[in-house]
């Protein structure tokens, strides 16, 4: 038989525990809000600015530039982007699982592969596995800036330029709604051009002063713009995953606790019952 004091202190536990969980998701329901609209406010800018960056790389030879060459990958780098803290489901987990499933796929190509893991959990993880590691981004999620994006993007674009990698990709949860978060695996460099399709969306325009310095004067600020993107992106689908997560553990908590209770005054009605009979017993025994 359940000890009567031990169940109390377990619902008194439980019931800790998911006020800590209820305030939690409060949090994370109030950070998600401010990063869903960050993200809303920058995709159109930044979904145009690629279209526009896209077609005028189809029209500058890839010789011209150094971000548009298309070289054989015998190096590759791969930017995994997770969370700084766990509690937030499998999202952590499948960002990771996607990252090891590339890199292997890469490996097997005869690619050298390495890693820029922005994010503690992704640190962590490649850190212990003796995982290639050219550059660590952690912490910065607490006060997330544009500056982050500018470190990152000048980091993977200084080792491309300079021919220490042949090609750069994202791994990254995209925020979908507050149920979903996307998987997605992004190529970053080099470069690909994208003949724009559909009538209307392009025409010829005459460049002032040249294209090529357009295209300079605007890929730097398209880099960073990008990686901000995906940071804001994986900071919204982050809190939203964290929001249910921690809601669903307030329910268990909830339900653990009815439990509880239940099987409390189980005990107590069989205390009480067991106490009468040998009270009953007793007076028997002395009549």
């Amino acid at each position: 038989m359940p000890n009567l004091r031990m169940i109390r202190r377990r619902i008194n536990a439980v019931h800790n525990v998911q006020q800590v969980t209820r305030a939690m998701r409060m949090i994370a329901a109030s950070r998600m809000r401010r990063a869903q609209e960050a993200i809303m406010q920058t995709r159109p800018y930044a979904r145009r600015l690629d279209v526009l960056m896209r077609h005028m790389a189809s029209r500058i030879p890839q010789e011209k530039h150094p971000l548009l060459l298309v070289r054989p990958i015998n190096h590759a780098t791969l930017v995994v982007v997770t969370a700084d803290r766990g509690l937030c489901r499998g999202f952590n987990a499948n960002v990771i699982r996607r990252a090891v499933e590339r890199y292997d796929e890469l490996a097997a190509q005869g690619a050298a592969c390495e890693i820029i893991a922005v994010g503690r959990k992704a640190y962590e993880y490649f850190s212990r596995r003796k995982y290639p590691i050219v550059g660590r981004h952690v912490g910065i999620f607490q006060h997330l800036g544009f500056s982050d994006a500018q470190a990152i993007s000048a980091e993977a674009t200084s080792r491309f330029r300079d021919a220490e990698t042949d090609l750069v990709e994202i791994v990254y949860n995209e925020f979908k709604s507050v149920l979903q978060q996307k998987l997605v695996s992004e190529h970053f460099l080099p470069l690909e051009p994208v003949e724009p399709s559909g009538r209307g969306l392009f025409v010829d325009y005459i460049y002032e002063p040249t294209q090529e310095a357009i295209w300079e004067a605007l890929l730097e600020k398209y880099l960073n713009l990008e990686l901000w993107r995906v940071l804001l992106e994986s900071n919204a689908a982050e809190q939203a995953a964290r929001m249910t997560a921690m809601e669903e553990a307030t329910k268990s908590a909830e339900e653990m606790i009815k439990n509880l209770v239940s099987i409390r005054n189980k005990v107590r009605q069989t205390n009480i019952t067991t106490e009468l009979t040998e009270i009953v017993g007793a007076s028997e025994a002395l009549e």
